[in-house]
């Protein structure tokens, strides 16, 4: 195999995020529902032979600049390293997903990645070696290598699979970023949020299942980031019921029907999607 073309990868939304705690090491603990979306980034790969790994952008709809390091190319240098391989490969990113919006894209990327190299290289970790290498590219890269919807405990190693109904949202990303530092960062963050379950989170799955909990990250984030509150505003005059994902600047809603919506600001990035059934590379 030379080439593995128009790989995607997903973003994600959380239906909650609580944090319930702090370990030793600083790290917070969380529960949340992951719900993967048709909002994707599409990587390209070709093998190399010398070993070298690059990364080039392609029609970077984001507009974000990347770095050269990026989760990308740390994936593929952690796979040659745990692999023992030789080869090396060039990857081609059509970037979509934007950053620092809490929907996951650089994770989904780096699984992604992960995934596609494994079969480009011809190599295959155990999944357990492979899940501690998602792992140590970040707390949300192992749910992305998971292969659909989760609940997700811990500092996001704890995953649990579960099934969503179908349904469709309305994603907001304005033009303000969050770094997810920032957010952890603040003494005003919810830390000790009551531990949910997933029979209580199931028990809303008739219908409700989208308005369960609520996001610990969200108050502070608005406080950070006026156009957080602007962005819920706007949804809010569309009697739709918004909520922050993850702990960057998008907010999504659920889309009772598929209705037309006001204009909004000419920067903010807005996009209809449908969750997925499962994740479009489960069972590489």
């Amino acid at each position: 195999m030379k080439a593995i073309y128009d790989v995607p990868a997903p973003a994600k939304l959380n239906l909650f995020l609580h944090i319930t705690g702090r370990r030793a090491d600083g790290y917070h603990l969380l529960q949340s529902v992951f719900m993967l979306i048709d909002w994707c980034d599409t990587l390209h790969f070709e093998l190399r032979t010398d070993g070298k790994i690059s990364r080039r952008d392609l029609g970077n709809e984001a507009a974000e600049a990347l770095p050269a390091e990026d989760l990308i190319v740390r994936a593929a240098r952690a796979l040659q390293m745990a692999s023992g391989t030789k080869l090396g490969v060039d990857i081609g990113l059509e970037k979509r997903i934007p950053a620092q919006a809490g929907m996951g894209g650089g994770s989904s990327d780096a699984a992604s990645c992960l995934l596609a190299l494994q079969r480009l290289w011809g190599v295959r970790l155990p999944a357990a070696q492979l899940k501690a290498v998602a792992l140590g590219l970040g707390a949300d890269v192992p749910f992305f290598l998971s292969g659909g919807h989760a609940w997700v405990e811990g500092v996001g190693e704890k995953i649990t699979p579960i099934t969503l109904p179908a349904a469709r949202f309305v994603v907001v990303k304005p033009a303000a970023g969050l770094p997810t530092e920032a957010i952890f960062r603040s003494q005003d963050l919810k830390r000790d949020s009551k531990t949910a379950t997933i029979q209580g989170f199931a028990a809303n799955a008739n219908g409700l299942v989208y308005g369960f909990g609520h996001n610990d990250l969200q108050p502070v984030a608005q406080a950070l980031c006026p156009q957080v509150s602007q962005s819920l505003d706007w949804l809010a005059a569309q009697e739709l019921q918004g909520r922050m994902t993850g702990s960057g600047s998008a907010v999504f809603a659920q889309l009772p029907h598929d209705k037309d919506l006001a204009v909004a600001p000419g920067d903010w990035k807005i996009r209809k999607c449908s969750n997925l059934e499962a994740h479009p590379l489960a069972g590489w």
